[in-house]
């Protein structure tokens, strides 16, 4: 009798100490869903390196050189991603129109712009990373020959979506930004234009 209490209360012991492993959520196609992907302050430099390490090997298998990570055009893609975020719109103009040549101009970026790659996802940076390589626009900017400077950010929403954007840069004269002009000024400039074409009396 004392046996079978003691073999009882060994078993009640034991499965007091398992965890009850929960299953994650299925999707409509009985698929796990995925889980959230949540960036901490204390992950920036990690992801940005394991970042521009996945980028050089996927230039190195190419046979082109690498590309280093430039605080400029970090700084950047910072101010594009959140501001994508706040047009809530995954597209290369911010919301006051600048370019990306402007933005890189900007920040005191003393190269050439090479190219810029956005998204805006639930997705992991290598992921993004995935998904660039299979389109032909972001593919050529992450492999062209000229890159030698890198930038790389992003601005993550309190319900987890992610905008990411990766900028490319070389050596070279900075490119003259095209000023912005809104449709006010032109008038007021071609105004100010004709005004001093009329001959003073």
């Amino acid at each position: 009798m004392r046996l079978i209490a003691a073999m009882m209360a060994l078993l009640m012991a034991v499965s007091a100490c398992t965890t009850t492993v929960t299953e994650p959520p299925l999707g409509a196609d009985g698929k796990p869903l995925p889980r959230l992907y949540k960036i901490r302050s204390n992950d920036t430099s990690k992801i940005q390196f394991r970042m521009v390490d996945s980028v050089n090997a996927l230039r190195s298998a190419s046979g082109l050189g690498r590309v280093d990570l430039d605080a400029k055009l970090v700084a950047a893609a910072a101010t594009h991603s959140r501001d994508m975020s706040i047009q809530n719109r995954p597209w290369h103009f911010g919301s006051d129109g600048s370019s990306p040549i402007q933005r890189v101009a900007r920040v005191g970026y003393e190269g050439v712009l090479v190219g810029e790659a956005i998204s805006e996802t639930y997705e992991t940076e290598l992921e993004t990373l995935g998904a660039w390589m299979e389109e032909q626009g972001p593919r050529a900017v992450i492999l062209d020959p000229a890159a030698t400077d890198m930038g790389f950010s992003w601005h993550q929403e309190s319900n987890g979506k992610i905008w990411w954007t990766l900028v490319m840069g070389a050596p070279g004269t900075p490119q003259i930004p095209t000023p912005q002009i809104s449709y006010e000024d032109t008038t007021t400039d071609v105004l100010d234009l004709a005004e001093a074409a009329i001959p003073a009396e």
